[in-house]
Parts: C-alpha cells; structure tokens; sequence
C-alpha cells in the first residue's frame, strides 16, 4: 500500500482533546462534519488547508490522552491518509489500526511542514520528496496491511465473516 501526500506537522503529546475537543462531540454524529474541527484549539484553520490523502506528522506519544474512539474516526473523515509518529498512545494505535487509519512509527525530526511524502506501510519506508531523502519506519505486518486495505477490523469482519489471526501470532 502506497500512500502519498503533504505534511501537516506537530509536536509531542498530541491529544485526543487537541485532535477534536469534546465540547463539538454533542453538536453532531457526523464525522464528516465533526472534522472541521479538527486540531482547531491548537491550529485554528487547521482543517481548511487538508487535502485528501495528506499526512499528520508528529512526535512522541500521538493520541494520549483517552480512549476516545472517534478521534482516529474523525482523523479519517478529514482525509488525512495516515500519521506518522515517533511513537503513539498504545490504546489510540490500537482504535486506528481497528478502524483503518495506517500509523507509522518513525523519526519525524527530519520531516518539516508542507513537505511532500510517500509512504509505503508494508516496507516501512518513507521518501519526502521535497527533501529527497528516505527515512526507515517499522514496517507493518502482513495482516495489519491487510486489515488497513478492507478499511479495518470490522469492515474485515463484514466482509470475510470472522478474523482468523495469523500463525505467526498464535503460541505452540
């Protein structure tokens, strides 16, 4: 899977209540919607500059904060087509990947805002092509690319009727 977009960049502890403060959670079940608010309390404007397909990019511990599910749900109603992270809150990777919002793990120090990146999830690599260097992510597992590719867990779950896990992750 290839995704390819421009750099909106933050910093460390991005969380849940500054992807979308829940003071506009009452307004509407429409994500869509609920989108335009995105990272508005720590970049008003934010959300009028996305472009489908574009990327979040961030540093240490993206998504802390809560389990707010309708924080990646929202991220993903915005177009954005992945986050990259030096790391991420563990409960908000877990909510993204089951929802289909790709995370990649990575150093972000040599990313800067608006560059152009391409990203491929099953090789792990990253090429900013404003700077024309590559950087080294994780690359994801076979099954996780898969699940990111139908859209997520339950929409795996929809079509193919149940998740069979990998042998790979199964203990003898």
């Amino acid at each position: 899977m290839d995704l390819k977009g421009k750099a909106h960049k933050f910093g460390d502890d991005i969380n849940t209540d500054y992807i979308m403060s829940s003071r506009h959670r009452t307004q509407t079940l429409d994500y869509k919607q609920l989108a335009e608010h995105l990272m508005e309390d720590i970049r008003p404007g934010f959300y009028a500059n996305v472009q489908p397909g574009d990327f979040i990019v961030a540093g240490k511990n993206f998504g802390c904060g809560s389990s707010r599910e309708y924080a990646p749900k929202i991220i993903k109603a915005g177009g954005i087509a992945a986050i990259l992270a030096k790391t991420f809150a563990r409960i908000f990777y877990r909510n993204a990947i089951n929802l289909g919002l790709p995370l990649i793990e990575c150093d972000t120090d040599q990313i800067s805002e608006g560059d152009v990146l391409r990203v491929n999830l099953a090789r792990g690599e990253v090429f900013n092509e404003t700077r024309g260097g590559s950087i080294q992510a994780n690359p994801m597992p076979e099954f996780m690319v898969t699940l990111l590719n139908e859209g997520g867990t339950a929409n795996f779950i929809r079509k193919h009727g149940k998740f069979q896990v990998p042998k790979v992750l199964v203990s003898p």
